[in-house]
């Protein structure tokens, strides 16, 4: 029996792949997440290497997200959803496999200059792509052009909407480090430890969001409702 294997569902593959170690390793940093704010059952010296794990798992969906961005494009091109320009699909993938650096370079320099500039150049680039993405699903629904699918221009739309959720993510989580700081310099009391709770439940809002717009998503491609 000759083996065949078809491009477009090696991609599809690759790109349910990436959706489940987004998900799930994103559910790691969630539950991680909770044990870490349970100081009644934890001490500080558990809590703290219960962040770091997070961290460490973290990366996962980071990485899945830059990859998710050429290889969806990817798909949408092979699978004749879209004849996407050459010079996009090229430019996508540059885009995301720098955008991969970036996320493991801050990650390997953390807590430096580097790792600033990194992260800077990489909350731009999150902006740009995400509102490439809201373009194109919203123009698509408008115009049926260049996605004709209803449901395709939906999926990209809503891609573009977990831009935004994920970097509100990032906005919400911002004072952790010096509420952490304070923390450890100072140790743990209501003083210290309830304003970093208060981040950390703000923040958990939008991590709601990312996960109901990944399962949107996922409904969206695999069960195509939308004609």
């Amino acid at each position: 029996m000759d083996l065949i294997i078809q491009p477009y569902a090696v991609l599809v593959y690759a790109h349910l792949l990436l959706f489940v170690l987004w998900l799930g390793a994103d559910v790691g940093v969630f539950l991680l997440g909770q044990h870490f704010r349970k100081r009644d059952q934890y001490t500080l010296e558990q809590r703290i290497a219960l962040l770091k794990l997070l961290v460490l798992v973290d990366m996962t969906p980071r990485s899945a997200w830059a990859l998710m961005v050429p290889l969806s494009l990817s798909v949408v091109d092979v699978g004749n959803w879209w004849d996407v320009p050459s010079v996009m699909l090229w430019g996508a993938w540059a885009v995301g496999l720098f955008w991969l650096w970036l996320v493991w370079d801050s990650h390997w320099h953390d807590q430096t200059p580097r790792a600033a500039r990194n992260r800077a150049v990489e909350g731009w680039l999150r902006w740009i792509v995400g509102g490439f993405y809201l373009w194109l699903g919203a123009q698509s629904l408008w115009l049926d052009a260049p996605l004709s699918a209803d449901w395709l221009a939906w999926k990209a739309l809503l891609f573009g909407f977990i831009f935004v959720a994920a970097i509100m993510i990032d906005f919400s989580f911002k004072p952790v480090g010096a509420q952490l700081t304070a923390v450890l310099e100072q140790g743990s009391s209501d003083e210290t430890e309830i304003p970093l709770l208060k981040t950390m439940n703000r923040t958990r809002i939008w991590v709601w969001i990312v996960y109901l717009l990944l399962l949107a998503t996922a409904f969206l491609g695999n069960a195509k409702p939308l004609p």
